[in-house]
């Protein structure tokens, strides 16, 4: 009969993203993964085929987390719909920094999709809510996902610490001046 394996793929792979949580994307390798698991790098090399695949795992991970993370706030109504995305998006850079790092400030080598899934989706809760027509609400999201990007990476990086009341302050007065623009046609 052979042995039961005691180090499980989803162990290690639960391991993997809490050490990319805490530290970033740089930190993971096999032998912190095996350290962090109290096992030699042999159960690590059984269940993956290295390195770049429990990387791609924890990226998975990484966005499942970022949309589950917005789902959540959206679901609470404290905000309008669109507000609660870009409110959930600053947040997220708050509560899952090294998260935030690795989905939102890194050097892009090649698209993956989720960067325009995102920004798709919310150009439709725009659409839906607010009646612009898909180009107006494409130019308002991507102008105030510049704003909010902004406050979000600042956060990430302790550059400021402002009172929540101001952030949401901040995000309506742009979104209201925008929005005012889009619906006037004074596109350019």
């Amino acid at each position: 009969m052979p042995a039961k394996k005691i180090i499980t793929k989803e162990m290690l792979l639960e391991e993997a993203f809490q050490l990319v949580r805490e530290g970033g994307m740089d930190g993971l390798n096999v032998r912190e993964l095996a350290k962090r698991c109290k096992c030699s790098t042999q159960p690590v090399y059984l269940s993956f085929k290295g390195i770049d695949e429990i990387k791609s795992e924890v990226a998975k991970r990484a966005i499942e987390q970022f949309y589950t993370f917005i789902e959540n706030e959206m679901a609470k109504k404290e905000y309008p719909e669109y507000k609660a995305v870009g409110m959930g998006y600053i947040k997220f850079a708050i509560e899952e920094t090294e998260l935030f790092k690795y989905l939102f400030m890194r050097k892009r080598t090649e698209e993956d999709g989720f960067e325009k899934d995102s920004f798709d989706k919310s150009t439709f809760i725009i659409m839906k809510n607010y009646g612009l027509y898909s180009d107006q609400a494409h130019t308002l999201h991507a102008e105030m996902w510049v704003f909010v990007h902004g406050i979000a990476t600042m956060f990430a990086t302790s550059y400021l610490d402002w009172e929540w009341e101001t952030v949401s302050k901040m995000v309506s007065d742009v979104y209201l001046g925008l929005l005012a623009k889009m619906k006037q046609g004074e596109n350019k």
